[in-house]
């Protein structure tokens, strides 16, 4: 009988995490762009964001086993996170890991990265993914069921 017992909370949860992300796909694919900058060549590379916590995020990167290199383990990034055309909240990232990625027949390198919380512009990151957070746990989907009295 036990076997059957439905944990509200834990439902509760899911649900949440589902919301997040899918609002962070549709943030991270519209809205947000992010780069790496490197030092090497002074350049800036984009980067896809899939996934975005308190601790870190993961990132990903179009990959060719024959021509790139991959980020090491340890290696801090130096991450841009623009939320304008041309202002953004620079953040260090440090990957954690990295495994290859293949999605619609295109190869790509996802890493694993912990965000460095002790850089002054990461207060501001950090109220960003506490509003992906409480949106997801407070939004509500618009079912077309309430008029619109104004545009």
């Amino acid at each position: 009988m036990s076997d059957k017992v439905l944990d509200f909370n834990k439902k509760r949860e899911e649900n949440i995490e589902h919301k997040r992300r899918a609002f962070e796909r549709i943030v991270f694919n519209n809205f947000l762009g992010a780069y790496a900058t490197m030092d090497e060549g002074g350049g800036i590379y984009p980067l896809n964001l899939v996934d975005i916590s308190h601790d870190g995020c993961m990132i990903q990167v179009p990959w060719n086993e024959r021509t790139d290199s991959k980020f090491e383990e340890g290696e801090e990034i130096k991450f841009r996170m623009y939320f304008t055309k041309n202002s953004f909240i620079p953040v260090f990232i440090k990957v954690q890991y990295g495994q290859e990625y293949i999605e619609h027949g295109k190869t790509f390198m996802r890493y694993g990265c912990e965000f460095d919380q002790s850089t002054p512009s990461f207060k501001g990151l950090k109220s960003f993914i506490d509003f992906m957070y409480l949106f997801a746990e407070h939004s509500v989907v618009d079912r077309g069921d309430a008029k619109v009295f104004f545009v």
